[in-house]
């Protein structure tokens, strides 16, 4: 099983991302949450861009991704899983809940640092939310993060196999979460026990501050609940809640240039 993963890791990722965004693309076409403040076409060309910008970023500059860090780690058989005498499928589920709690609490910490902030605020910049805003990142946002993640990998000595089934889980539930879908509501309260459903993260992209700092999870609705971020609803309500941020009301979001060039602009 570990060979397989390895071996086809390119090819998994790949048919689990096109699969899933275009699955989410078409729930959005029939069940949307919201209407759209802006229309789709520049929003999703800026959206891709960054996307396309945010692989070559990391193929550039990255000789080693997390997967093979996790590689290296087993090679050397360094890291505290690996000095554990478990099953290995015990190893794996290990890894990947400890990977989700730190990328909650990465999350977090890019929301309460400034200089990280004003990275992540090109995330949030985005005036409305759907499955293309999961994958609207900065490039030294995803640089930062993939070190953080390759230095935890190794540190914790995650088997590849976890590695890649966290980041495929992590992928397609951050997709599912951004997506302007409505749920039943029962369906909802259920989901949102153990993974973050759309009602539940939209809220995390309120224009108010307080919801902007709640529900910080991706994938795991645990982390939120038990360290105290957990919102429950927008105190606007989900159809007429203001999605981004205050001070960026207009068009500018949807433009590639200044997307990449907000981290580095003179507003605070």
């Amino acid at each position: 099983m570990e060979q397989f993963f390895t071996s086809n890791e390119g090819a998994i990722r790949l048919a689990a991302f096109a699969g899933l965004l275009t699955l989410f693309i078409l729930a959005e076409a029939l069940w949307p949450r919201r209407d759209r403040t802006l229309g789709r076409l520049q929003r999703w060309t800026t959206n891709g861009l960054m996307t396309i910008l945010n692989t070559v970023a990391l193929r550039v500059a990255v000789p080693v991704l997390a997967v093979g860090a996790a590689g290296f780690a087993q090679r050397m058989d360094i890291g505290l899983l690996n000095l554990l005498d478990v099953a290995p499928w015990v190893t794996v589920l290990a890894a990947i809940i400890i990977l989700d709690a730190a990328i909650y609490a990465q999350h977090l910490v890019f929301h309460h640092v400034p200089v990280l902030w004003r990275i992540h605020r090109v995330h949030h910049v985005d005036r409305d939310i759907d499955v293309t805003t999961a994958l609207r990142f900065h490039p030294v946002e995803i640089l930062l993060s993939m070190a953080i993640k390759i230095a935890l990998v190794v540190a914790l000595g995650a088997p590849p196999a976890a590695v890649i089934i966290f980041e495929v889980l992590l992928n397609g539930t951050a997709m599912f979460n951004h997506a302007n879908l409505r749920l039943p509501v029962g369906v909802d309260r259920v989901l949102r026990w153990l993974i973050v459903t759309p009602d539940m993260h939209r809220v995390h992209h309120s224009v108010r501050v307080p919801e902007t700092n709640s529900n910080f999870g991706f994938n795991l609705s645990l982390w939120d609940r038990l360290f105290g971020t957990y919102k429950d609803q927008p105190e606007d309500g989900h159809t007429s809640m203001t999605i981004g941020l205050s001070e960026f009301q207009d068009d500018r979001p949807a433009r590639l240039g200044f997307s990449l060039w907000l981290p580095f602009s003179k507003r605070p």
